[in-house]
């Protein structure tokens, strides 16, 4: 007797599930994945100037005035600076006292102005901008210490506002527009 022999069929891989298989997956990379989101300079800007009412006078010798040119070079009251620089003299500047006639009378008069050149671009910029607010953290860091708290963080945490710190030394920066020539 002789047998016939069958043909094979093609084995087949059972695709019915693998459509839930996908969904699933991307669900789970959608949920797992953080997607980075430009938030930009968080500095909270005053309300726009009343045309009327002339600008507050600022003595000069509570302005320390920072401008940075194309190439990121930076003057600081006129005298050249490194980036290294600028946060120790925002500390200087601020906690003076009015003791050093270069410097401002007090830290809630003191005003840091930020000028740059329309061509700078934006990383130097960005690094300038840290050391001058990290130069304000280091202030408030201290003067959190001198209360007994280990750095402002904690300060925050347990006094919350207002806020001693912060009204006695207000972060008072002024970012002045580039020349429209420059």
């Amino acid at each position: 007797m002789l047998k016939k022999k069958r043909g094979r069929e093609g084995a087949e891989i059972p695709s019915s599930s693998l459509a839930d298989i996908a969904f699933l997956l991307l669900v789970f990379f959608l949920v797992v994945t953080t997607i980075d989101i430009d938030t930009g300079i968080g500095l909270v800007l005053p309300p726009p100037p009343d045309p009327e009412q002339p600008p507050p006078e600022v003595r000069e010798r509570n302005m320390l005035t920072i401008l940075m040119n194309e190439r990121g070079g930076i003057l600081i009251n006129e005298q050249r600076a490194s980036l290294q620089d600028v946060q120790e003299i925002v500390v200087r500047h601020v906690t003076n006292q009015g003791q050093d006639p270069n410097f401002s009378e007090s830290p809630s008069q003191a005003v840091v102005s930020i000028k740059t050149d329309r061509n700078t671009e934006y990383e130097p910029y960005i690094a300038m901008l840290d050391e001058v607010i990290g130069g304000y953290r280091v202030i408030w860091n201290e003067q959190a210490r001198q209360r007994g708290y280990t750095d402002y963080a904690a300060y925050r945490r347990v006094e919350g506002e207002p806020n001693p710190i912060r009204r006695e030394f207000p972060m008072n920066i002024s970012l002045a527009e580039p020349d429209p020539g420059s």
